[in-house]
């Protein structure tokens, strides 16, 4: 038997099932990787495992009687730290928060807590998930597994360490741009942007209605399971989308859906290695019984206006924040805050207005295709330390969220899955996005697909030390 820690929580369910581990031996040998490989990473900015061990105990019991809580009994889970868990205390990434204990816990965790799963604590973001690569004042550098020279992505980086890391089999993210996206491709997990509404919300904060709660795992089944519990309704949040069934068929035909695919997205492109290793793996789509089609959304950059947006969300949480806060705040944080200050109200209905007009552009292109296939990231991971890889003369995409980005905007369901390696070993996706509300759809794609190409739980078992500086 594989370690537990390297197991999927699917096969932690049946192992329980079958009496082969407990809970309580599962999150002790969990813990025990935390203790190898936390230190090098710096996935978790807030742990309790005292909380977590009788989480373990308690799930242990309901197993021994035979009755199971729910989906998730048992299961670590890592939640990152822009969302609520009682009794632990919910920084941003920043400085500028108080460390106060959250009074209660945020729906998808009250979700959790009912279905059994065992929370492990929470994963680094940068400040406010302002950024896509994991580095805050507040907690310093979080590091890739497969390489600690290189960047996890962001802002669920601290999720995608651990994940990849064998430091629990699912985390919760959030995704405002591809903050669950760009760091599973990083990372070589699955990431998933729920179509907005989904997941319930206890509030609407700075980034709605871009941000949405997200599942990341090592498998899709999981990400699968993990959804379904997120999304069940909780009377906090009265906009939440229907219930509908999110679980995965055996049946890996995709027979009868019509499936877009392209290697650009609004003038944006993608490193020849990444677009070549890409479309590779298109045709897998057709064997699976697809009718296949290269077709781009007619669609203009939108990120100046996602730019205003974002901007607007920074002002906001800063809104009541002193200049000895202000101080303390990430200097790219701090002028996203200085240019939303700037914005005016009309500036912000603009944006909305072109918001609204990009989603029905990207609507009307749905309108013929039942999903998407494309580049999650116009690079693989990059060198710690900077915000964006460099860029090569040829390179033509603003930033590297340019292909995840837009469907924050539009709402709609994408997941990010992983098929190989290319440069240096870094593990590479590609992204499959559905219509507004077809979870389901995209889950059950991701699903034929993974089993087609057979990476699923792939994780990194050595994690080796970041080489020493040069003289």
């Amino acid at each position: 038997m594989s370690e537990p820690y390297e197991m999927a929580a699917h096969e932690l369910i049946q192992a329980y099932r079958k009496r082969d581990l407990t809970p309580r031996e599962v999150i002790d040998n969990v813990l025990g990787r935390m203790a190898e490989v936390e230190p090098v990473l710096n996935a978790f900015c807030w742990r309790d495992d005292e909380r977590a061990r009788g989480a373990a105990d308690a799930s242990t019991e309901c197993w021994a009687a035979g009755n199971q809580k729910g989906d998730l009994d048992g299961i670590p889970v890592s939640i990152k730290d822009l969302i609520d868990v009682a009794g632990m205390p919910t920084r941003y990434g920043s400085a500028a928060s108080p460390d106060t204990p959250a009074n209660a816990d945020a729906p998808c965790v009250v979700n959790l807590q009912q279905a059994g799963a065992v929370v492990l604590g929470k994963t680094t973001t940068p400040e406010y998930g302002h950024k896509g690569v994991t580095d805050s004042p507040l907690t310093g550098i979080t590091r890739n597994p497969w390489n600690t020279d290189m960047t996890t992505g962001g802002s669920s980086g601290g999720a995608a360490a651990a994940l990849a890391s064998g430091m629990g089999p699912m985390a919760i993210g959030t995704d405002g741009g591809g903050s669950c996206r760009k760091p599973a491709n990083y990372c070589g997990l699955v990431g998933m942007k729920p179509s907005l509404g989904r997941v319930p919300l206890a509030a609407t904060g700075g980034f709605w209605p871009l941000s949405s709660p997200g599942p990341m795992t090592r498998t899709v089944r999981d990400a699968a399971t993990l959804l379904g519990v997120m999304a069940r309704p909780h009377t906090n949040d009265p906009f939440v989308l229907p219930p509908i069934d999110l679980n995965i068929d055996d049946d890996a035909t995709l027979k009868g859906l019509r499936i877009a695919h392209c290697v650009e997205l609004a003038g944006a492109n993608a490193r020849p290695e990444v677009s070549a290793a890409v479309a590779q793996q298109f045709p897998v789509f057709a064997e699976l019984g697809a009718e296949l089609e290269s077709a781009e959304p007619d669609v203009d950059d939108p990120m100046p206006f996602y730019r205003t947006l974002l901007d607007s969300g920074s002002a906001l949480y800063a809104s009541t924040w002193s200049d000895a806060d202000l101080a303390l705040a990430d200097p790219t944080f701090r002028e996203g805050i200085e240019r939303g200050r700037a914005l005016s109200a009309l500036e912000l209905r603009a944006a909305y207005q072109q918001r609204g007009a990009f989603a029905a552009q990207m609507a009307a292109f749905f309108e013929r295709y039942d999903l998407l296939v494309l580049p999650c990231n116009p690079t693989t991971t990059y060198t710690l330390g900077m915000r964006e890889p460099p860029k090569e003369p040829t390179d033509t995409w603003p930033v590297t969220v340019c292909f995840t980005a837009p469907f924050n905007i539009t709402g709609q369901p994408a997941i990010t899955v992983p098929f190989g390696q290319i440069a240096q070993g870094l593990p590479l996706g590609l992204q499959i996005v559905g219509r507004y509300g077809r979870d389901d759809l995209v889950l059950r794609a991701a699903a034929a697909f993974e089993a087609t190409t057979g990476r699923a739980n792939q994780m990194v078992t050595q994690v080796e030390l970041p080489r020493p500086a040069s003289d």
